[in-house]
């Protein structure tokens, strides 16, 4: 996406979408350069909000919109649709007819069993007749997408709890997965003294090697003909190249993207490997330069996710892990740090992504090393105070992949954090602040009972006994409380 047009959403807000069409615009699917049609948009409220963009977009409902498209589109959404369809035959006639109409990628989206009421209404075919006399089906993730694989013949991709993507193009689907496990943008350090008149020109070569990890192939380089002018060569502009780089800064920026390179392989190994003529060339010029051929790729990958099913192992890769916050059962870590984590623990998470795609709004992942489970944790407010509470939870097992989801919300006493700064990177620009208060609350002596403290009220009470409160990540001490240096 482009910059303004990243403004421009910001400013309408993230509420003015559904869930489905946000994913989609968060992971770059829907933008200036597409065409969305929204099939069965009610009345049309993410068909306004996406021509508010500046995206092309259209929907179209039985009820609410205009007849049925029958031109192709590059984007279809069909969002919660499919669960208000009572008949199993005509729920999935109408995927059939959404996934023809999709030239590039479809949406699929429907509700989960976990976000069903308590009082779901009355048993009726599959699923429930409401107290408004509408019909509800509530999926599992697994069955969800099981139902979307069967009808279609396509393997699915889960994007988010409930939320599916189904890429027309094989080449365009393993670009996606790859780019989710890939670590954020890797810079180097450049001693550009050595040759500063050809910075202009060797600038994009250095930045290809900090996005990829390798030298760019001949048909991956732009302006070829000034490099050939220049340097006589492309092997010689090269070598120019790596005389600007430290060796063990070439060794470093190779292994991020080894690491990012071996993660996607051992999770492409759930449900169908892609063949290689199914990989993007860019991956398959990664997989030559990294591992030398597909068929060693694989062995390694799958060595590395076979791993992940031992217990001991995981336990002692959390206990030996230099990022995160470790107790007794489990390893906490902000998504910030995921890609920090050791190949092996990416992939133990990747594991659990691979069912439920990206829980929106969860800013902290409970990696379980004593059960073979992995939470996603959202604290909407972790940012901005010392000890936010838990909000929601979702879990997968990995044994059943089954997905559970927990709200603490309403909760009078939910779980809270602290020491933050160990969910973080140590160059996040956080972490200081949340060292200082950590070291302040030390001083106070409140974490002498961490059993006590792990909740709202456990917390509170133990804020009153040392006669202090904490304002944002500011420790303060209550009238008469008691001075400590």
């Amino acid at each position: 996406m482009t910059q303004g047009f990243q403004r421009h959403r910001t400013a309408i807000g993230r509420a003015s979408f559904s869930r489905p069409v946000r994913i989609a615009l968060d992971d770059g699917l829907i933008g200036l350069d597409v065409h969305v049609l929204d099939y069965g948009c009610g009345r049309g409220d993410d068909v306004r909000g996406l021509l508010t963009l500046g995206v092309v977009a259209e929907g179209w409902d039985p009820q609410h919109a205009r007849p049925a498209p029958t031109l192709p589109t590059d984007v279809v959404n069909l969002g919660y649709v499919l669960n208000v369809i009572d008949d199993p035959i005509e729920r999935a006639r109408v995927l059939v007819s959404a996934w023809q109409l999709a030239q590039r990628l479809l949406v699929v989206a429907a509700r989960l069993t976990s976000k069903a009421p308590k009082d779901p209404g009355t048993p009726h075919a599959d699923g429930y007749r409401t107290s408004a006399n509408t019909f509800q089906r509530y999926y599992e993730q697994a069955e969800l997408r099981s139902f979307i694989d069967s009808v279609l013949g396509v393997q699915c991709v889960p994007a988010g709890p409930g939320v599916f993507y189904v890429f027309r193009d094989h080449s365009q689907r393993e670009l996606y997965l790859s780019s989710r496990y890939r670590s954020a943008r890797t810079t180097m350090r450049i001693d550009w003294a050595l040759i500063e008149q050809h910075k202009a020109i060797l600038a994009p070569i250095l930045q290809f090697v900090a996005e990829r990890g390798r030298l760019p192939d001949e048909s991956e380089v732009k302006d070829g003909d000034a490099l050939m002018q220049t340097f006589g060569s492309l092997r010689r502009t090269y070598r120019v190249v790596q005389r600007l780089v430290s060796a063990e800064e070439w060794q470093r920026v190779a292994q991020v993207h080894h690491h990012d390179l071996l993660v996607y392989l051992a999770l492409s190994k759930f449900g169908q490997r892609p063949l290689w003529s199914h990989l993007p060339p860019q991956l398959q010029l990664d997989i030559r330069a990294f591992f030398g051929s597909y068929a060693a790729a694989q062995r390694d990958a799958d060595t590395m996710l076979f791993a992940t099913g031992k217990r001991e192992i995981v336990e002692d890769a959390c206990r030996s892990s230099m990022l995160g916050k470790l107790t007794p059962t489990a390893l906490y870590v902000h998504d910030s740090a995921l890609t920090h984590l050791s190949p092996l623990l990416r992939i133990y998470e990747g594991c659990a992504r691979v069912v439920i795609g990206r829980v929106d709004g969860a800013n902290v992942v409970k990696l379980h090393h004593r059960e073979p489970r992995v939470s996603y944790l959202r604290y909407p407010e972790f940012d901005r105070i010392g000890h936010p509470a838990l909000y929601e939870s979702y879990s997968v097992h990995l044994q059943t992949f089954r997905v559970s989801q927990r709200r603490f919300s309403e909760s009078s006493n939910p779980p809270v954090l602290h020491r933050k700064e160990q969910l973080l990177t140590a160059d996040h620009p956080l972490r200081p602040r949340f060292e200082r208060l950590t070291r302040a609350e030390e001083r106070h002596n409140l974490y002498a009972q961490p059993e006590l403290i792990g909740t709202r009220n456990g917390w509170e009470q133990a804020l009153a006994a040392a006669g202090v409160t904490v304002r944002g990540h500011v420790i303060r001490l209550q009238p008469g409380g008691q001075q400590v240096d």
